[in-house]
C-alpha cells in the first residue's frame, strides 16, 4: 500500500524524477547477466577487474580530493566491507557464469533475508511469529528451487546456484557495514570504497587472458561504467527522494528486467522449480524488506 500510495503521489510532484531513476536503475541492473555471459573469453578474475576498476577510475578525483579526504572516520570498517566485497563479487559472477540468468537472479535477491538475520542477531531482537513464518517460507523457496538438481559440484547449476547464495549473504553483510557509516561518507566515497580493494585485487587476472579480443573490453569497460557507476548513482539519486521501502520494492524489477533478457538475448527459459522456488523466496524477502523499513 505504501508503495502505490508513494507511486501515486510522485506523478504531479518532482519526486516523480527520484521515481523514473529508481525504475531506470532496476531496468538497467538487469542487464548484469547478460553481460557477464557475453564475456566469455574472460576469467571470473577479469570480468570482476573491469566492474571494480573502471568506477575507481572514473571517481578518481573523489578518492585524490584533499577539500574531502575518503580516509577519514571509520574508514577500517569502510575497508573490512570493501574486502569482504572481493569475495561477494566473485561468488556473485560465478553464479551467473554457471547457472542461468534466472536461477542467479532469484537467489541473488534472498540477500534482504540476510541483512534481516544480520541485523536481528546484532541487535539482540527477538523473532515474531510473522518473521519466522516468512523465513521458513525464503527456506522452502530454496529447496523448491534446488529439488531437481543433483547435489554434486560436477553440476555446474548446482554450483551456480550455491554461489548466487553465498553471494547474496556476502552482499547483506557489505550492506549492513555501509549502511552503518552511510551518513559519514558521500554517494561517490561510498562506491569507491565498495570497489577499492576488488579493482587492486582483480588487477593480476587481466594479465593472465588467454588472448585480447577489444570488443570483449568494450564490453568489460561498458559493464564497468553501467553496472558499478550509472546503476549506483541513479539509485541513490532515487534513495534521495523516496523511502527505502519504496525503492527497494521497485528494485525488484530488476528480477523481471534480467530473466526477460536472458529470454530475448539468450534463449534462456526459467524451469517451473525456480519460478514457484523463486516466488516464494521473492514474496518471502520483498515482506521482510517492507516490514523492516516500518519499523525504521
Amino acid at each position: 500500500m505504501q508503495l502505490c500510495t508513494e507511486v501515486l503521489s510522485c506523478q504531479n510532484k518532482p519526486m516523480n524524477k527520484a521515481l523514473y531513476a529508481i525504475i531506470l536503475c532496476a531496468l538497467i541492473a538487469g542487464n548484469n547477466g547478460v553481460l557477464i555471459k557475453l564475456m566469455d573469453t574472460f576469467s571470473t578474475g577479469s570480468i570482476a577487474f573491469f566492474r571494480t576498476m573502471v568506477p575507481v577510475l572514473v571517481l578518481s578525483p573523489v578518492l585524490f580530493s584533499k577539500s574531502k579526504p575518503i580516509f577519514t572516520g571509520n574508514y577500517k570498517r569502510m575497508l573490512w566491507a570493501s574486502a569482504i566485497n572481493v569475495g561477494r563479487l566473485y561468488l556473485y559472477l560465478m553464479a551467473f557464469i554457471y547457472t542461468s540468468i534466472g536461477n542467479a537472479v532469484v537467489l541473488i535477491y534472498s540477500w534482504p533475508i540476510f541483512v534481516f538475520l544480520i541485523e536481528s542477531n546484532y541487535y539482540k531482537r527477538p523473532l515474531k511469529r510473522q518473521q519466522v513464518l516468512l523465513l521458513l517460507l525464503a527456506f522452502l523457496g530454496m529447496v523448491i528451487t534446488y529439488a531437481n538438481k543433483s547435489f554434486s559440484f560436477e553440476n555446474d547449476d548446482m554450483v551456480g546456484m550455491i554461489a548466487a547464495v553465498l553471494s547474496a549473504l556476502g552482499y547483506a553483510i557489505t550492506v549492513v557495514m555501509f549502511k552503518s557509516e552511510s551518513d559519514n561518507y558521500s554517494q561517490e566515497q561510498i562506491i569507491i570504497f565498495q570497489n577499492l580493494v576488488s579493482s587492486v585485487f582483480f588487477l593480476p587476472f587481466i594479465f593472465f587472458l588467454p588472448e585480447l579480443q577489444w570488443s570483449q573490453v568494450g564490453i568489460g569497460i561498458f559493464y564497468g561504467l553501467l553496472i558499478g557507476l550509472v546503476v549506483f548513482k541513479l539509485f541513490f539519486y532515487g534513495l534521495k527522494y523516496l523511502s527505502a521501502a519504496t525503492a527497494s520494492g521497485l528494485m525488484y524489477l530488476e528480477i523481471i528486467s534480467a530473466i526477460a533478457l536472458g529470454y530475448f538475448v539468450l534463449d534462456e527459459n526459467l524451469g517451473v522449480n525456480t519460478a514457484i522456488g523463486g516466488l516464494l523466496i521473492l514474496t518471502s524477502s520483498y515482506l521482510i524488506t517492507r516490514t523492516n523499513t516500518k519499523k525504521e
